[in-house]
């Protein structure tokens, strides 16, 4: 690969155990909660974020190892060191392909994970994001008060210059350019939340927790991820937990 497609990125925040804090990138505040299955253990579920070109660019990845427990965490631990020594790829499409190659070479059994892939530019406020089967972002658009779904039929779509969008050869992934105004949140997660079971057995789903963010008022974060946790709970009532979960919310500040 050509070094003038390569960005020069180091990890800031990274890793698959049980985290509940704040994070800050450039122009991005946020918080990540991750909860593994298991007490006392790492769990499958992955979460990473960096920073490029001297705070120009910053990169977020969250991505769930399939299972739990000792060897999705393994497995996720390995996750975690592709990702570090490919997130600075310039070509986001290229870069879920390397990550996608990348793995599968070095897992030792058959195992598969999912992974959304976002880009922050700051001097721009432009987001690119990639996906990998993952459960797609949610997006909270600040001037109009409303939640959407962020995928890449997205008619906010825009164009980033100088970046080639659209598919790569072998294993197809794309990549979609939106434009982030101030205050706008991005809420990314793993299936675990999707996954939540009420006592009559119903999952949450897509459609479920679209439904709880529009009824949560969107203020900082670190608020949203208490709300949404706390209406997630209500929702399972005394039903267990059955996987890892991870939310990571990031609200766009100028």
């Amino acid at each position: 690969m050509n070094d003038e497609t390569r960005l020069a990125c180091f990890e800031i925040w990274g890793g698959n155990g049980r985290v509940n804090h704040a994070v800050e990138l450039p122009g991005l505040t946020g918080w990540v909660y991750s909860m593994p299955l298991e007490a006392g253990m790492d769990g499958g579920d992955v979460h990473f974020l960096s920073v490029c070109s001297k705070g120009k660019v910053s990169r977020i990845a969250v991505a769930d190892v399939a299972g739990h427990g000792s060897h999705a965490s393994s497995v996720a631990q390995n996750l975690r060191k592709v990702l570090q020594h490919y997130i600075n790829n310039w070509d986001q499409s290229a870069l879920m392909q390397e990550l996608n190659e990348a793995f599968s070479r070095e897992s030792r059994q058959s195992q598969f994970a999912t992974a959304a892939i976002l880009g922050f530019y700051l001097e721009t406020g432009e987001l690119l994001f990639s996906s990998a089967g993952h459960p797609p972002a949610l997006w909270y658009r600040a001037q109009e008060k409303s939640w959407e779904v962020l995928q890449n039929c997205t008619p906010h779509a825009v164009e980033i210059g100088g970046l080639p969008l659209g598919l790569i050869p072998g294993t197809a992934y794309c990549q979609t350019g939106v434009r982030l105004r101030s205050g706008d949140t991005l809420l990314l997660y793993t299936d675990g939340i999707l996954e939540a079971r009420n006592p009559s057995g119903d999952e949450l789903g897509q459609k479920g927790l679209m439904e709880m963010v529009r009824a949560i008022h969107p203020g900082s974060p670190a608020d949203t991820c208490v709300n949404l946790l706390s209406a997630v709970q209500t929702f399972r009532g005394r039903e267990p937990r059955h996987d890892d979960e991870t939310l990571l919310l990031l609200q766009h500040v100028r």
